[in-house]
């Protein structure tokens, strides 16, 4: 059933006011229906009467026409100037198209977890990249970003962790059906992000699929468009969320008239370490789009500018991107062609060899003493290089330069056949190629020639990887009575060349050509310099097929299969993987015993169950791969040995997770109230691990082996709500909640045995240098394991819990491994989000929150800065302050991790404040609509947590560890605009 519509027709070449009305089904107007310009953007909304008027530059123009609870409407002006407009119920916009693996379905036929964010629910303002326009935004979908790095990137962990191996959790992501990441494509120009959270869904990308799908859709070319251009822009600057308190040159010199510290540490300075390394960053983001074309030939160009300073000096971030999507059918619509190109060039500024910006340098600027200054009397950088680890932070950054330049290219291109009815033929082509070249250089004055005498240092290394994706699919939709079925068949080709090298020199004759000349130093001439270069290919060979069916619109079912292989089990007896999933659901809501309650506009349960794969991260285990090893002397000649490096083991094969997911879908009150609930049981099995083995037979003492097992289980919820809507003034609500427990099974069979029923993972640095997580079998994964506190002497020395439960001084415990405990786990049980939209005539307010609960976080600072002792190094100000009302630790205790520094991680954050003003009815020949705003990122947090931020790391083994060479996370603060012409 499709929209009524009724009108008057305007004199051609008038500028046009269209004015109308909108009701639903029963001729009740509606209020609060939004009316949008398609070419343009310029938007109206309805008045309590169902009314609107709208100001349409074009009589080609196109109106969207939405409201909540009902299916979307596209009409053509056509030159008339009134329109009667009757909208139809969609069923909690059941009739909206959900993009799922090699093609869409109607959100009313889903059976599987699959959450939808489109571009007007994203996160606003100064984001890094797509993932952080989804935070707090989808249930189970963990994205967080631990530093404030202008080149990090969101951190993303859905339905918890899924091998031992490497952190290897993030989802695959696709880019109109490609592969990539997160930072291919400009966040302004994405219009929708589908996630495909469960195995029934994800199943039929195989061996990818294992740690989800995150499917982005661009804003594509469609439909008529007068051309148009719109521009979006907007300044930031940032400020540290939270900095640490290190003591003052103040207090130094008041702990010196207190006889805590020596007088000798007085170095007649006031320095503030932290602002001499750190400045007030500008950032400014451009982003352009135009339309155009016909029915027939329409195109997108976009092009997007991102200039992004770091709180820390030269930290940057500078990406050029530009992308061209043009359209074309022909033989009556029956022969669609889709060619598209995108390219984006990206450098920044590093100041670690590889890397971005050196988190040793803000290490240093936190333990400098606030007392030493700058540079000396002679005007060289103040060092004291007889001290371990003991550098000048400023001199650190001026002494070194690099630079990392990449560049992205991908040409794509699609054909679509329509031979009969309900048949479509489908082919896909891409080819991607990523260039990356880094140079790093330190002068002849950085701390590295003055202490390690290299005379000047410099490296080089370029990368370079080629990816080519072929995928051909047919598939037919047949509609017979109530009986509406697809399906779908299709191949899948992905190949990849990677290819790297790097070198590293010193002992330069002159600073002046940095890394630019790098083979004038002496170290390579002399052998002492490493050089290395790798190239290698790998590929992914799939077939698969899905079958989706549905009677009456009650009885829904689906069901897919993947069979693939890839190179990384190359040599194995198993190379192929084989990946079934099903997944079924019964509309409860249209059934005839619904009929006339007027709680449900929509109630569905579904269940689903899949196979996915994970894919291991190094090549050719299963084959003996022959290096080059030591000498040996044969009839006068020095003979290089070569021979097997590893075990191989030719029973490698995929580890695989076994997904079962129950849940619901609801809809009551025409809409006003909408979500759903979810569980489900991940099994992963054949986990990778490396076992002891005896050598020999075995070459050497260590193969790895699909053998263990791990468990994952979770609940999630999601509510969106309308509690208010009137003429003037609406508010929209959502809510989302989640848990997820996650722990090893098993780890051992009848071949391979555990060395002992745990193992432990993770690391303090030095000079702790111990282990922080230990893994039990039949445990959760994530526990925090050390010594336990649970008093402090008169004199300041640690109390311990015994083996025995009992408390034991500090010269009596004997620090072993069996004296460690469980002190918590980093992994949080609990997630939860609540994002707002409020509308006001022309104002708008959103406001996006969530949160992190139950777990524990490993507060690095605090365990290397509250130590008394070394009194060269700075320290905290709660260094000083009494444990447990009774005594200041004792500066004879020795750095170590114990629980006095595992504190609760639990966080509620405001994310995201963004205040926008709507500027309609423009009289501009060239601008139609407008909108400015200001927006705040990482507005505030509650916490108990003493730390910088708590949200740190959460992926791998050992999630809960803060960092002690930590980027520090920052509040944005932004001036933007959006202009349509």
């Amino acid at each position: 059933m499709q929209a009524a519509v009724a009108g008057l027709p305007t004199p051609a070449g008038m500028a046009k006011i269209i004015t109308g009305v909108v009701t639903d089904e029963k001729g009740e107007p509606l209020p609060g229906v939004s009316i949008v310009v398609k070419s343009s953007r310029a938007g109206t909304m309805t008045n309590e009467k169902g009314i609107f008027s709208l100001d349409a530059r074009s009589e080609s123009d196109t109106l969207l026409i939405s409201y909540i609870g009902y299916r979307t409407q596209e009409v053509a002006v056509k030159g008339r100037s009134q329109l009667n407009v009757q909208l139809v119920l969609s069923e909690n916009s059941l009739a909206d198209v959900v993009v799922i693996g090699y093609g869409s379905l109607r959100k009313g036929d889903l059976t599987s977890a699959v959450a939808t964010v489109k571009s007007e629910s994203f996160v606003k303002g100064n984001v890094l990249d797509a993932g952080q326009l989804l935070q707090g935004k989808v249930a189970g979908l963990s994205i967080g970003t631990p530093s404030g790095d202008p080149t990090s990137g969101s951190q993303i962990l859905l339905r918890g962790n899924t091998t031992l191996l490497g952190a290897n959790a993030n989802p695959l992501v696709l880019i109109d059906g490609i592969p990539g990441d997160l930072k291919t494509v400009a966040p302004e120009d994405i219009e929708s992000v589908d996630v495909l959270k469960d195995g029934s869904a994800a199943a039929i990308y195989g061996t990818r699929g294992t740690n989800g799908v995150i499917i982005i859709t661009t804003r594509r070319a469609s439909g008529t468009f007068s051309n148009s251009v719109d521009y979006s822009g907007y300044v930031s600057t940032q400020t540290i969320a939270r900095a640490p308190e290190m003591l003052t040159a103040a207090d130094y010199r008041q702990q010196i008239a207190d006889g805590v510290r020596d007088a000798s540490w007085d170095q007649g300075a006031n320095t503030d370490w932290l602002k001499e390394i750190s400045q007030t960053p500008l950032t400014h983001v451009h982003n352009l789009t135009f339309r155009g074309g016909n029915s027939k030939t329409n195109y997108l160009a976009n092009v997007n500018y991102r200039s992004l300073e770091g709180i820390m000096k030269k930290s940057d971030n500078r990406t050029f991107t530009g992308r061209i999507d043009i359209n074309h059918s022909m033989l009556d619509d029956k022969l669609r062609i889709n060619l598209g190109m995108l390219n984006a060039s990206n450098k920044y500024t590093t100041t670690g060899d590889g890397f971005s910006f050196n988190g040793y340098t803000y290490r240093q600027a936190i333990i400098r003493n606030p007392t030493s200054p700058l540079k000396d009397a002679a005007g060289n950088w103040y060092e004291q290089t007889g001290l371990f680890n003991y550098e000048n932070p400023v001199s650190r950054l001026y002494e070194s330069d690099g630079r990392n330049t990449s560049q992205n290219s991908r040409l794509n291109g699609s054909l679509t056949l329509l031979p009969v009815e309900g048949l479509k033929l489908s082919a896909l082509f891409s080819y991607t190629r990523y260039n990356e070249d880094r140079g790093y250089a330190e002068t002849k004055r950085h701390i590295s020639t003055l202490r390690d005498g290299r005379n000047g240092y410099a490296s080089v290394g370029s990368t370079q990887s080629i990816d080519r994706l072929m995928e051909l699919t047919a598939q037919y939709n047949a509609d017979i009575n109530r009986h509406k079925f697809t399906l779908l068949g299709g191949y899948s080709y992905q190949e990849n060349e990677y290819n790297t090298n790097w070198m590293q020199n010193w002992d330069f004759p002159t600073d002046r050509f940095t890394y630019n000349n790098i083979g004038i130093g002496q170290a390579l001439k002399e052998g002492l310099a490493p050089q290395y270069s790798e190239k290698r290919e790998t590929n992914l060979i799939g077939f698969f097929g899905r079958a989706t069916y549905s009677y009456d619109d009650r009885y829904l079912l689906l069901a897919s299969l993947r069979h693939e292989a890839a190179s990384q089990l190359y040599g194995t007896r198993k190379p192929w993987g084989t990946f079934p999933a099903v997944s079924a659901g019964w509309r409860i809501s249209n059934e005839s015993f619904m009929k006339g309650q007027g709680l449900f506009d929509d109630l569905k349960l579904r269940a689903g169950y899949g196979v996915t794969g994970t894919q291991p991260t190094n090549l050719f285990l299963g084959v003996a791969i022959l290096n080059y090893g030591g000498y040996v002397y044969s009839n006068g000649v020095w003979i290089q040995t070569l021979g097997p490096s590893q075990n191989p083991n030719a029973d490698l094969r995929w580890e695989e997770k076994h997904e079962t997911n129950a849940g619901i879908d609801f809809s009551m009150f025409k809409g006003r109230i909408n979500g759903s609930v979810d569980y489900y049981i991940r099994r992963i099995n054949g986990l990778l691990y490396d076992y002891q083995v005896p050598s020999p037979p075995n070459l050497y003492p260590s193969t790895r082996a699909n053998v263990g097992k791990m468990e994952n289980k979770g609940l999630e919820v999601l509510v969106n709500f309308i509690p208010v809507r009137t003429k003037d003034f609406e508010w929209s609500s959502s809510l989302n909640f989640s848990t997820n427990t996650n722990k090893l099974v098993s780890l051992s069979n009848n071949l391979y045995k555990a060395t002992n029923n745990y193992f432990t993972t993770g690391g303090t640095g030095e000079p702790i240098q111990t282990f922080t997580h230990i893994v039990n079998i039949g445990d959760n994964i994530g526990d925090l394991y050390g010594f336990k506190v649970v008093d402090i002497s008169d004199d300041g020395k640690w109390i311990y819990e015994g083996r025995d439960g009992k408390p034991v001084n500090y010269d009596d415990f004997q620090h072993a491994f069996e004296d460690k405990r469980v002190l918590g786990n980093g992994l949080p049980k609990y997630y939860g989000g609540w994002n707002n939209s409020f509308r006001y005539k022309q104002f708008d307010l959103n406001i996006t929150m969530r949160g992190a609960f139950d777990y524990q976080i490993l507060n690095y600072q605090r365990m290397y800065y509250e130590n008394t002792g070394l009194q060269q190094y700075n320290r905290l100000k709660s260094a000083y302050d009494k444990i447990y009302g009774k005594a200041v630790l004792s500066k004879d205790m020795p750095l170590e991790f114990n629980s006095q520094y595992v504190e609760n991680g639990d966080f509620w954050k405001v994310d995201n404040i963004t205040l926008g003003y709507n500027i309609r009815h423009l009289k501009s020949k060239y601008l139609h609509a407008a909108r400015v705003y200001v927006s705040t990122l990482n507005t505030f947090v509650i916490t108990g947590y003493k730390g910088i931020d708590p949200e740190v790391n959460r992926l791998g083994l050992a999630p809960g560890n803060d960092e002690r060479d930590k980027y520090p996370s920052v509040r944005t603060f932004t001036v933007g605009v959006n202009m349509s012409f």
